[in-house]
């Protein structure tokens, strides 16, 4: 009986999901918020990259890691959110085998890109503030495209394994996932094989990789708010400085709070309904994408002064 149950499941045509388990019936008031949230991301991501784009004043190492960020919240963000919303309005709860494997590889590889885009963008403040001279010197167009590389390259090469080796575990238990999207721990719970590699892997990234990036964020501020406490009280410039980095240190927040909450409570999941850990994934995905635009919308004068200058010529 065992042996037709192994074969019925292992390496299924297509995987369930649930979408949030429990709260079906507020699957449709659910998708209001997310719907909601998920549209100003995309208005607020796509308008970042076009005022970058239009305005040469704003062609800079700085701006150009904002856009890079721009483009994996939107990739990110689109990876799950319409699956999700077809699920909650239409019931449409299968997903190819095929499928639910690219996305699960999208949704991590641009979340590694995001974490390593923040600390380029970390880097760009801290050579800015304590190097200013040398500043347009350092990050040249050349450096600022070769760190964008790295930073792609680490992402692709980093999440990699993780849907060759969902691939080749047979799943005989069943094919529903009680999530909304293919998240990777929720997919290999699935698999009726020792796993323990993909676990293992799965905290080597999560620990290592991003370990990694918050240190170095860390360093790069300790540096950063060093030179600017040595600047003389009265001077306008210390508050000017330090106000430039807190759009930068709102957008670290809301990347990594998020992670960690949602890393804290999966450590105790024994403790918390599922239902509340699937909404807390989704938020910790769909929260920077809609934050990132509107920070660095209200706290850069540049983008802000773009953005209203059709209105400032209306009025005038």
């Amino acid at each position: 009986m065992s042996d037709s149950n192994r074969t019925h499941f292992t390496n299924p045509s297509t995987f369930i999901l649930l979408g949030i388990p429990g709260v079906e019936v507020a699957h449709v008031w659910i998708s209001i918020p997310f719907c909601a949230i998920y549209v100003i991301a995309i208005l607020g991501n796509f308008t970042i990259l076009s005022i970058v784009k239009t305005e040469p004043s704003l062609h800079g190492p700085m701006y150009y890691f904002l856009c890079m960020l721009a483009i994996t919240d939107l990739v990110v963000s689109t990876s799950f959110v319409p699956k999700m919303l077809s699920i909650f309005w239409f019931n449409s709860r299968e997903i190819d085998f095929s499928a639910c494997l690219t996305q699960m590889y999208f949704i991590h590889c641009f979340s590694v890109m995001g974490s390593g885009i923040l600390v380029a963008m970390a880097l760009d403040r801290y050579v800015a503030i304590c190097h200013p001279l040398r500043h347009s010197s350092i990050l040249t167009k050349r450096v600022v495209a070769k760190i964008g590389l790295a930073v792609v390259l680490r992402g692709g090469m980093v999440v990699l394994p993780h849907p060759f080796l969902a691939k080749r575990w047979p799943y005989c238990r069943t094919n529903i996932i009680p999530h909304s999207y293919c998240e990777h721990i929720a997919m290999v719970k699935l698999a009726c094989a020792d796993t323990s590699i993909s676990s293992y892997y799965g905290l080597f990234v999560a620990f290592l990789v991003m370990g990694v990036d918050v240190f170095s964020i860390i360093v790069s501020y300790i540096q950063i708010l060093r030179a600017i406490f040595s600047l003389p009280t009265k001077n306008d410039s210390r508050l000017k400085t330090f106000g430039t980095c807190v759009s930068h240190l709102c957008c670290i927040l809301s990347f990594y709070l998020p992670e960690f909450f949602s890393s804290l409570t999966h450590r105790f999941d024994h403790k918390v309904p599922l239902h509340v850990l699937v909404l807390i994934a989704n938020v910790y995905l769909l929260v920077p994408p809609l934050l990132h635009p509107i920070i660095y919308g209200v706290r850069t004068k540049q983008i802000r002064d773009r953005l209203l200058k059709p209105f400032t010529r209306k009025g005038t």
